[in-house]
């Protein structure tokens, strides 16, 4: 069986949910599923993702216990363990750790990347991901001893598939190369990942300013949404970047996007046009 490796991501000590939307992504009679874990938790999660398909929990740590944070060791770390378990297939979500990550891996290992893909087919290494603002779907066939695929979070909707799982531990020295962290600081933003929401309720030009920006986070905190918006609220300054919509912006793809006061140009469109449900 092709063994196949997920990059597992988790958040204020719970698994994301997305994951699971990865590894059924991944999955096939023919694929043997590795889960990359960075935390030392493999046994805490161990029955979720056994119970989407997950037959390897690699809990990654180095000798002296977790890695801590630095991009250039975790990326190190994952790459040893590919080669330690034969695994030439990689994939993870296209999310602000994805995006730091699948790069650095792919660029060591000279490998194919495709990022926020809405579709893959591994045996084929063609991976399916939306071009010129969203008007169309290209579909890329890729070459290579290895592939790195980033999947859109949302992309793939999560299905069950138990089985028994086994956690191995592995350890490995960590690598920093010239890269060194010194501080962490925590974004203006929290809660729910904008990219990863169930549920979008966005503003743009019609909300006016800033202050009626709040009706929006009141009505998702109710709703258990994250609050996003359009490229006119963000450039007005009502609200930070982090929260913008669009092409040049954040994609999403969550199954109820609500726009408020958004006129709808096709930059925004493009990075929310795959929404399962869109109210205007």
């Amino acid at each position: 069986m092709e063994k196949i490796g997920i990059l597992i991501e988790i958040k204020e000590g719970e698994l994301k949910k997305t994951n699971f939307g990865v590894i059924t992504a991944a999955r096939d009679d023919s694929h043997e599923i590795y889960a990359f874990l960075l935390d030392g938790r493999g046994v805490e999660f161990k029955s979720q993702l056994a119970y989407y398909g997950v037959q390897k929990i690699i809990d990654i740590s180095s000798t002296d216990g977790p890695l801590v944070w630095n991009p250039v060791s975790w990326s190190m770390a994952i790459i040893h363990a590919m080669d330690h378990f034969g695994i030439n297939t990689l994939l993870g979500l296209t999310s602000f750790l994805g995006k730091e990550l699948l790069p650095r891996i792919a660029a060591y290992l000279d490998a194919p990347l495709v990022m926020d893909c809405t579709g893959v087919h591994l045996t084929e290494h063609t991976a399916k991901k939306s071009q010129f603002s969203g008007k169309a779907i290209a579909t890329f066939k890729v070459t290579g001893s290895s592939y790195i695929y980033g999947i859109r979070p949302n992309a793939f909707e999560e299905k069950p598939a138990p089985c028994e799982a086994e956690i191995i531990p592995f350890q490995t020295e960590p690598e920093n190369g010239d890269l060194i962290v010194k501080e962490i600081k925590q974004g203006a933003s929290s809660g729910i990942d904008l990219s990863e929401a169930d549920i979008v309720i966005s503003g743009g030009r019609g909300m006016k300013n800033s202050e009626n920006f709040r009706l929006l986070f009141e009505c998702a905190d109710v709703m258990g949404a994250a609050v996003g918006a359009s490229r006119v609220a963000v450039d007005a300054k009502w609200v930070p970047y982090s929260m913008q919509v669009g092409q040049t912006g954040v994609t999403v793809s969550p199954k109820v996007y609500i726009a408020c006061g958004i006129s709808g140009s096709v930059q925004h469109f493009a990075g929310m046009k795959t929404s399962k449900v869109i109210v205007a």
